[in-house]
């Protein structure tokens, strides 16, 4: 039977692409990624020609793409799931955004959810002083919300309140108990009264990576005693009208909607019972947490979800409606505070691959002449006869005469030469049984095989760091997809890991998205001599920029703002050059003109004094240039 011919969409369910890209990705005819901003077809461009494009005026891989038009559909396709939950379920309150600031402070990307979310009455939420100067310095709708989340010292909420006083809708969430004092304290210095919301610390709990960040235990939020004590506070001062929000959230990325639903029931009963005691409060704010699937599994993996945004919307309203029905108070507002759900997608960052590390010395086959020590020779007879009959018998025997063989090298009877044709032999062992375990005619894998592919899979190097553009990945193991973004019209003849260009060991992926599972390598086409060979991570938008740090002083690389046109074409809107080799030296309190002069300008002059000439001539030209590696 001749072999079927590889396609494209072949690449696209090897890759699942389909499943997690959301629309917004695929592969295009000439088998080259491409992306989709709004996820109407007539609007879609090549990735590959963008990278291409971009590389003829000197903007080299490492390199984030982001995609504006990806973030205004994000921002539409919430509101517009909460519009029609509304309606469908006839709730008499409203639907407003906010974007939690942290999520990504990057300036264009704020902006352009703010020019997206203008007509939604879109806000801010932020955390610090620095995130508020942002929020407050950006022209947003008269009725946008301002939100002041996290602990706060005193300037902070004197910032929060002068802008109170000059007109806008700045909320100043009660964190804790000793905040109230101080909100109080100022607001009556300023003469002006405060807008507050009550963060309540909920019993139910979210699911996934962060589902300890409710409950208990839980870092921010008040307590139902400190909640009823804020009240008592509030009437005293005849301040219980600026209480207009509760707020309440379960942790990021939730992966089950029936977590969302539990904490809606609790958390609208206390707005219900407050509202009783005569609390005017008009918003609910559901938090954050609406996640991302970054598998395409749509399960409640830690890396999935097992809901859409209508789906989230739904419950929200449904659930909100139905409670405040049964207490009889009325509807309030809905807020949520959506921050990975809104710019996850809209990065997309492309490395070149620059290396294979080729662990099993495919390259190699071993012959022998019959006068090679027995150890060679039992391993050479298990390589050529190992079968699908006798395989685990074989293998058992193999890692045996592999043991040997260094046990016989250690104890000084073996050659080098020896060594390595028996490391040879016990990998084409390996491959061989690779080959047995894929066959079709084997109709059980049985377990202690399961991890053959992971000891089998090569190492590509790619010019990038881990540390820096995907920090979650190295710190909690956040999975990404991974893909080649050209080649998808030829089968991939490698299985592998990826490495970065860090000399940290940690710097690596070895675990990939799988829609079954978590599988410990992936697909990947051979490099090929004098070709770029790119390799893309996507997802990437939430949280990665901000959290990614300068390992090895490796900086932030290139940045490339697209805009995608109808006719298939595109328009590079802003470049943001990376990091320099100078610009990290000093963030870490290095003087590049101290460092370059070295030295040598303490010493007297010698025979090597061109060299040192030299030397500070190449200092000085690095210094421009970025810190990733130039090829």
């Amino acid at each position: 039977m001749p072999m079927k011919h590889w396609t494209v969409q072949d690449a696209a369910s090897l890759y699942g692409i389909r499943e997690w890209g959301n629309g917004y990705f695929g592969i295009n005819a000439k088998g080259h990624l491409e992306i989709t901003p709004t996820k109407d077809e007539s609007l879609s461009c090549d990735v590959y020609e963008i990278v291409q494009h971009l590389k003829k005026k000197g903007i080299r891989t490492p390199v984030n793409l982001r995609f504006p038009q990806v973030l205004a559909h994000r921002v539409i396709e919430v509101n517009e799931a909460f519009r029609h939950a509304i309606i469908e379920f006839g709730y008499e309150g409203g639907y407003q955004g906010v974007y939690p600031v942290k999520t990504n402070q990057t300036k264009e990307v704020v902006e352009e959810i703010i020019r997206a979310g203008n007509k939604y009455h879109y806000g801010l939420e932020a955390g610090s002083k620095p995130e508020l100067m942002i929020a407050l310095s950006l022209d947003l709708h008269p009725e946008a919300l301002v939100l002041c989340n996290g602990y706060k010292d005193e300037s902070f909420i004197r910032m929060a309140l002068l802008a109170r006083k000059a007109g806008r809708k700045v909320v100043i969430t009660v964190e804790k108990m000793t905040e109230l004092p101080l909100i109080l304290k100022v607001a009556k210095e300023l003469k002006v009264e405060p807008l507050i919301g009550l963060r309540a610390k909920l019993n139910a709990q979210g699911s996934g990576k962060w589902e300890t960040s409710a409950g208990d235990h839980a870092k921010f939020g008040l307590t139902t005693r400190e909640i009823l004590d804020a009240i008592e506070v509030l009437e005293k001062r005849d301040l219980l009208d600026s209480v207009i929000e509760l707020h309440f959230h379960i942790g990021s990325q939730i992966t089950d909607i029936r977590k969302i639903k539990s904490a809606m029931k609790e958390a609208t009963r206390i707005y219900a019972k407050l509202r009783k005691m005569g609390v005017p409060i008009r918003y609910l704010n559901v938090g954050g947490g609406l996640g991302v699937d970054y598998d395409g599994s749509k399960t409640t993996f830690s890396s999935s979800m097992n809901y859409t945004i209508s789906e989230y919307a739904a419950d929200v309203v449904y659930t909100t409606k139905d409670i405040c029905s049964q207490e009889q108070v009325p509807m309030p507002d809905l807020l949520s505070e959506s921050g990975r759900a809104i710019v996850a997608y809209h990065e997309v960052v492309v490395v070149d691959i620059i290396g294979l590390i080729d662990t099993t010395h495919t390259k190699y086959t071993v012959a022998l002449t019959g006068n090679e020590p027995q150890i060679l020779k039992e391993l050479a007879y298990t390589r050529d006869n190992i079968s699908i009959k006798n395989f685990a018998e074989m293998y058992h025997d193999a890692i045996t005469q592999k043991d040997e063989l260094l046990t016989l090298f250690n104890l000084g009877y073996l050659g080098l030469e020896d060594r390595s044709k028996g490391e040879t032999l016990f990998w084409e062992v390996c491959r061989k049984l690779s080959r047995i375990l894929g066959s079709k005619s084997l109709k059980y894998v049985p377990e202690e095989f399961q991890d053959l592919n992971k000891s089998l899979a090569d190492k590509l190097i790619a010019n990038f760091s881990i540390f820096q553009s995907m920090p979650d990945h190295w710190a909690i193991e956040q999975l990404f997809p991974v893909m080649p973004i050209h080649r998808l019209k030829e089968k991939p003849g490698l299985s592998a890991t990826l490495c970065d260009i860090t000399c940290d060991s940690d710097g690596k992926m070895e675990k990939f998205i799988d829609l079954k599972d978590v599988r410990d390598e992936i697909p990947f086409h051979e490099p090929r001599g004098g070709e770029s060979y790119y390799v893309a991570f996507f997802l990437t938008g939430a949280y990665q920029d901000i959290l990614g740090m300068r390992h090895n002083l490796f900086g932030a690389p290139n940045e490339a703002h697209i805009m995608v046109h109808e006719d298939d074409t595109f328009k590079v809107q802003h470049i943001v050059k990376g990091d320099t080799v100078d610009h990290v030296l000093r963030s870490v309190h290095y003087d590049p003109d101290v460092l370059i002069a070295g030295p040598q300008t303490k010493r007297k002059p010698t025979a090597k004094g061109d060299a040192a000439e030299a030397l500070r001539a190449l200092l000085t030209e690095e210094r421009k240039l970025h810190t990733y590696l130039e090829i």
